[in-house]
Parts: structure tokens; C-alpha cells; sequence
């Protein structure tokens, strides 16, 4: 008798521990795909470059690779018409944060020098970056400063994504 209470209370004991460790919706089998990764990819759209109040509107691809799990490379492609052309614009580590479906970017400021169709090294800044993703739609506003020109260019762009595969 003794002996049938006491394997009744180790199967009930054992009964309770593997109930515990038991597998159950916890788990995380699909993580949460990195900010970058989720925005990745080509977005076609229309551009309108604001010169001396002047603006100019026409299409553009602007390009977003993974910097980091946080953090996209920006490129702004290359604007105007024979000497007058701007080569493409990298801009890097532009931090990311998530609100609901939004995925925001913001930078302060980017200085960098490209090399341009003669050949000269040419230095630039990038300010008040704001780039907001939804969905499969991208907006992005900037302030560009190339070279020794006089005047600054306002940018904005709308697009949306083109590639089926987001770039790592």
C-alpha cells in the first residue's frame, strides 16, 4: 500500500514537472526581421531638387542598404546634365526607430567627397536627413551642399520600393 501511494505521488510529481516544461506559444520560432533588413531595396519615384527657389522635378531611384541591424546607407543619385552633373550622393548611418508599421530615420548632418566626371575629389553635406518608410512607400527630405557652389539644394522624394528583394 505504501509503496502504490508513493509511485502515485512520483507519477503526479512527474506529471506536473514535464506539464511545466512543456513546449507553448512562447517560444519565438520567427524573430522580428532587423529595421535595416525590412527597408532594404531600389524606391523609384519622383524628386524635386529646390535650387535659389527654383525647383525641379523629375524621377529618381534612390537606393537603401543595411549598415547595421539599425541603421540604413542612403544614396541619392546623380542630378543634372553634362558639366552641370551631380554624381550620386552616398549618405551613411542613418539611425533607425519603429513606431507601429513606421520605420523613421533622422541625421543631423553627412560630409563626405566623391569624385566627379573630370575627376576632381568634390566635398559635400547631407543635413536634416528625415526618411520615413511605410509599408512598401518611401519618403525622404534633405538639404545638400556640393562643392564650392553658392546656394543649397532642398530634396524630397516619393517613392516606392522596385526590388521584390530586400539588399543586405
Amino acid at each position: 500500500m505504501k509503496i502504490r501511494s508513493f509511485m502515485t505521488m512520483m507519477v503526479a510529481a512527474a506529471a506536473i514537472v514535464f506539464g511545466m516544461s512543456s513546449c507553448g506559444s512562447d517560444d519565438n520560432d520567427d524573430p522580428e526581421v532587423a529595421l535595416a533588413a525590412q527597408v532594404s531595396g531600389s524606391y523609384t519615384g519622383q524628386e524635386i531638387l529646390t535650387v535659389d527657389g527654383e525647383p525641379d522635378e523629375g524621377s529618381a531611384t534612390f537606393v537603401f542598404s543595411k549598415s547595421s541591424d539599425t541603421s540604413v546607407d542612403m544614396t541619392i543619385p546623380q542630378y543634372g546634365m553634362g558639366m552641370m552633373t551631380l554624381p550620386a550622393l552616398p549618405v551613411k548611418n542613418i539611425p533607425l526607430t519603429k513606431s507601429g508599421s513606421t520605420i523613421t530615420g533622422k541625421l543631423a548632418s553627412y560630409a563626405g567627397s566623391v569624385t566627379n566626371a573630370d575627376g576632381a575629389e568634390k566635398a559635400y553635406t547631407i543635413s536634416d536627413v528625415t526618411v520615413i518608410f511605410n509599408d512598401k512607400t518611401v519618403v525622404v527630405t534633405f538639404t545638400m551642399k556640393y562643392g564650392n557652389m553658392p546656394f543649397v539644394f532642398a530634396g524630397q522624394f516619393t517613392g516606392t520600393r522596385s526590388l521584390s528583394k530586400p539588399l543586405e
